[in-house]
This record gives C-alpha cells, sequence and structure tokens, in this order.
C-alpha cells in the first residue's frame, strides 16, 4: 500500500521556505486582521450592517449584491469578501509554518487555530445579520475579530522565535507588571463595545436596538480605564529603565505609549465632536494597533533562542520585518 498524503503535507515535501518568508506569511494574516476589523467598522459606520440581509447569501434569490441594495449592499458584500482575502493570508501562514524544516508543530497549530477562528466569526457575523444587528452579536463578532488578531499576532511573534523553552529577559516583578497591562488593555476594548453598542452607531438606518446603558456613562468608565492603561503603560516605560531591559523592548515599550497617546488623543476628539464617522474608524484602527503593541512588549520580556542560530530571522537580513 502506498501512504497517501495530505495536500500540506506534499507541499512541505517539495518547498521549503526561509524564515524571513514564513515571518512575512504570518504577518500577513495580522496585517488581514487589522484590515478586517476596520472594515467591519466601516460597514457599521457608513449604515450599511443590512446592506446585505441575509447570509450566507446577500439576498434570498442572489449570493451577490444586487444593484437594488445600493452602495450599502456593495459595501456590506465588499467585506464579506474580504473575508476570503483573510482567510488566503492565513492558509499562507499554515503552509509556511507546515513547510519549516523541521516542522514546527507549534506554530503549525496556531495557524489552524487562526483558521478556526476566521471559520467561526464567520458564523457569528451570519448570526449577527438575521438577529437584525442585535447589539450584543456585534460587541461578539467584534471580539471575537480582536481573538483572531490576538492569535496571529502571537504566530507573527512565535515566527521570529525557536521552539526552545522560554526564558525571562526581566525580573518576575516587571513581567508581573506587564500581565496587568495586558489585562487592562483587553478590559479597555471589551468596554469600547458597551460604548459603541449604547452609542450613536447602530450599523442600519432603521432602528436598531442599543445596549440598555447611558453611552455617555459608558464612554466615561471607558476612558477610566484607558488612563488606568496609560499609567500601567508609563509604569512600565519606567521599570524597563530602572531594570537595564534590553533595548528592543524599551521600544515596544515606547511604541505602546506612543499608539495610546495618539488612540487617547483621538478619542477625546470624537467625545467631543459628536463621534463623527471618520474618527471613530480612526478609533478602531488604534484600538487595534494598541493591542497588537500591548501583546508584543509582553512577549518580548522572554526569549525563545533557535536551536540552530543560522536559523534566525534576524534585524539585518530583513530589517522590514522588524519595523513593520
Amino acid at each position: 500500500m502506498v501512504a497517501v498524503q495530505t495536500p500540506l503535507a506534499f507541499i512541505a515535501q517539495r518547498w521549503t521556505p526561509s524564515p524571513a518568508t514564513v515571518r512575512r506569511a504570518a504577518l500577513s494574516a495580522v496585517v488581514m486582521s487589522v484590515v478586517i476589523i476596520v472594515t467591519g467598522g466601516a460597514v457599521r459606520l457608513t449604515g450599511s450592517g443590512l446592506g446585505c440581509d441575509t447570509w450566507p447569501k446577500c439576498t434570498d434569490d442572489s449570493l451577490f449584491a444586487t444593484p437594488e441594495q445600493g452602495i450599502h449592499g456593495a459595501i456590506e458584500f465588499g467585506n464579506r469578501m474580504l473575508t476570503y482575502v483573510l482567510s488566503a493570508a492565513v492558509g499562507w501562514a499554515i503552509i509556511a509554518a507546515r513547510s519549516t524544516k523541521p516542522w514546527r508543530r507549534g506554530l503549525t497549530r496556531l495557524g489552524w487555530a487562526q483558521f478556526w477562528v476566521v471559520m467561526s466569526n464567520a458564523v457569528l457575523g451570519g448570526i449577527t445579520v438575521w438577529a437584525g444587528l442585535n447589539p450584543w452579536t456585534v460587541a461578539g463578532h467584534f471580539l471575537a475579530a480582536n481573538a483572531l488578531l490576538t492569535v496571529a499576532t502571537l504566530t507573527w511573534i512565535r515566527s521570529g522565535e525557536g521552539d526552545t523553552a522560554a526564558r525571562p529577559r526581566v525580573p518576575r516583578p516587571v513581567r508581573k507588571l506587564s500581565w496587568a497591562l495586558l489585562g487592562s488593555s483587553a478590559l479597555l476594548i471589551a468596554v469600547g463595545t458597551a460604548v459603541t453598542g449604547s452609542g450613536k452607531h447602530a450599523g442600519d438606518s432603521s432602528d436598531v436596538p442599543r445596549m440598555p446603558f447611558d453611552w455617555v456613562d459608558a464612554a466615561h468608565v471607558h476612558a477610566a480605564l484607558a488612563w488606568v492603561v496609560c499609567l500601567l503603560a508609563v509604569a512600565m516605560w519606567l521599570a524597563l529603565r530602572v531594570v537595564d531591559a534590553p533595548d528592543d523592548t524599551r521600544a515596544r515599550a515606547r511604541d505602546l505609549l506612543v499608539v495610546l497617546l495618539a488612540q487617547g488623543a483621538i478619542g477625546y476628539v470624537q467625545f467631543f465632536t459628536d463621534v463623527p464617522e471618520l474618527l471613530v474608524g480612526a478609533h478602531m484602527l488604534g484600538s487595534s494597533l494598541m493591542w497588537v503593541a500591548a501583546l508584543r512588549l509582553a512577549l518580548s520580556l522572554r526569549e525563545r533562542p533557535f536551536d540552530d542560530p543560522a536559523a534566525t530571522p534576524t534585524a539585518r537580513r530583513d530589517p522590514a520585518l522588524t519595523t513593520a
């Protein structure tokens, strides 16, 4: 009997990607995760959430948007089509991870975790349409997209590391501070869904139920949490200087502070200018960038060297990967 190969095993037998290629593949999934979050926000902010009034088809009779649905149908259908681009990016990351020599099973599992999150969130998106943009399902859809961004970022970072046991680079109290920062950042994003769910942008031109909160009160709670995150980020930046942390780790802390300052400025301006759509979209982009920056900082506090130093994708070989 001849053993039957899976398609992934067939490709892996005939192709060995360079470490830089693996890292680019993982980065493409991160980029598309951010894009899908921002374009999903654009669907809501343009009132196109029910541009396609059913799922998985766009109408009961058509898989595609029809001229009768106008610009709202085109926007909603376009966002659905971007899911295929996202899936292609995740697929590339899976194939690249599976084709490394030796096979990196942990990295491949992270790639498959992205795939299942994408599929699950697609179904949740369909439920959101069936539920008429119920704000709770909309919030769940957004949080699931951030879960995908989390796994994609972790895959990207792990693609630049080895598979040895993690070694700490800073003292334990600093690492605990980083987890507090990461946890408060996650809570900040979650509370942001309450501001959205009770706020002015329902996602459709018709009457859509809102969360039973006063959106101004929810925004104040969100702002208070943002200040907590900023204070923790400043404390982390100072702590890393005190313990003489590696330069790249201190750079991650600086990057997070820059993103937080920009995000805070956008947040306050949008609040006092009656939450214009363009600024809300910019705030959603900032939310994604903040989360990626917080994850990169937390994961830079430990290292996983390569067993083979020659396999290390150093910044000198590919500076774009490090600065992306």
